[in-house]
């Protein structure tokens, strides 16, 4: 299959996505967001929100756990068939604490027309990948 480019530039999305995580801009972040988006946090072991009012409690209550947390963008692939796969590395101070935490975890992310329509979090980077590949090739 070939892959095709997205209507809109995915990597400046994922990027100003991060952006806002970063700033803790949950507004920002839904900008790129279909209507019934879901943020599917099973292979993390968080569970499935659905739509962006499940989602922002979710990511509020994640940012609030945390004194200091930033995202950066460590590796992102444009898959084709409306799929990406972007590696980013966490790095925070979770509140009340003074040792910093650094963890990686891949997001598997389906777009349609140039929206965010669904992302899968993985915390096996190598899973995530996998998935992500099986995705984009079992897409038409």
């Amino acid at each position: 299959m070939a892959a095709e480019s997205m209507p809109r530039d995915v990597l400046e999305i994922t990027r100003k996505s991060l952006e806002a995580v970063n700033r803790r801009d949950f507004d920002a972040l839904m900008t790129y967001a279909a209507p019934g988006v879901v943020y599917d946090t099973t292979p993390s072991g968080f569970g499935v929100y659905e739509g962006q009012a499940a989602i922002r409690e979710f990511i509020e209550g994640y940012w609030y756990a945390f004194e200091d947390l930033r995202l950066e963008l460590e590796e992102f692939l444009d898959l084709g068939n409306g799929v990406t796969f972007a590696v980013n590395r966490q790095h925070a101070r979770p509140v009340g604490s003074t040792a910093p935490v650094q963890a990686r975890e891949a997001h598997v992310t389906e777009w349609a027309d140039g929206m965010v329509v669904r992302v899968t979090v993985y915390s096996d980077v190598d899973e995530g990948r996998t998935a992500a590949r099986r995705l984009a090739a079992s897409r038409p």
